[in-house]
């Protein structure tokens, strides 16, 4: 039984690791995940179909592409307009989307959120701003242009471009950009920075694989800080439960948490 993972650029992904390696401790013996790296997003779903797939997750740039492709849309993906997990069943390409999930169950360590303030307008952005509204937690976005913002504000969900914002206090900021994942830039020009950071306490950056310029800063100012490792785990393992219909989350995202540091 094959699952895979499609995104551009795709090879440095960690997915196939967390899930072949609990597969494998769970007892899924015949189950397989690989890397997927697809050149147009118009044929996700096509190609998951001719390979045969019973299951796959969706990374950047793919993720609207797949919420437009989907049989079936579940949960709040309705809401994202955005798919990363895509399971066959009953005949139907099935959508959802486990990031929002995923990242609530992340700042659970973090006391008393209720203000947030979220950097970027992609579908990660979408994920994270549409789960927080359901919790009741009041958010902001920003984002370097307003053309991405429409979806935002349709939501009822504050926005702002550089131009307009005015920081105000926060209780968590939360970089959703891919600043600072292959050079040292940050999400936004540094005096903005400086001042989000003067009215925040937890800063959180959805990269997880090297220490970013963005958490780096947050750090030297005294912020608890926290990069998206969780989120990766615990988005693997809601996914891992739609793929195997396996009911027990912490003993997956704990298997994922112990393949992380292999």
């Amino acid at each position: 039984m094959l699952f895979a993972i499609y995104g551009n650029p795709v090879s440095h992904s960690k997915s196939p690791h967390l899930h072949n390696f609990t597969f494998l401790k769970l007892g899924f013996l015949d189950y397989c995940y690989t890397r997927i790296k697809l050149e147009n997003g118009n044929e996700l779903v096509d190609n998951f179909k001719k390979l045969k797939l019973l299951g796959a997750n969706v990374t950047v740039p793919f993720k609207e592409d797949a919420f437009r492709q989907c049989d079936e849309i579940v949960g709040l993906a309705k809401e994202i307009k955005a798919v990363n997990t895509i399971v066959y069943k009953n005949n139907k390409t099935i959508g959802y989307n486990t990031d929002s999930i995923g990242f609530l169950k992340s700042i659970e360590d973090f006391d008393n959120v209720k203000k947030v303030l979220i950097i970027g307008a992609g579908g990660t952005a979408k994920a994270i701003a549409i789960a927080l509204k359901h919790n009741n937690i009041q958010t902001t976005i920003l984002n370097r242009s307003k053309e991405k913002l429409a979806y935002f504000k349709e939501a009822g969900i504050k926005s702002d471009d550089w131009n307009d914002f005015k920081a105000e206090d926060y209780d968590l900021v939360v970089n959703t950009t891919s600043a600072g994942l292959s050079d040292d830039s940050l999400p936004a020009p540094i005096e903005i920075i400086n001042n989000i950071f003067s009215h925040t306490k937890y800063a959180y950056d959805v990269i997880y694989n090297k220490p970013t310029p963005f958490l780096t800063k947050a750090n030297e100012l005294g912020l608890t800080c926290k990069n998206g490792k969780d989120m990766l785990i615990f988005q693997a393992a809601f996914a891992f439960m739609l793929f195997s219909d396996y009911p027990e989350f912490n003993r997956i995202s704990n298997l994922m948490k112990y393949a992380m540091e292999l």
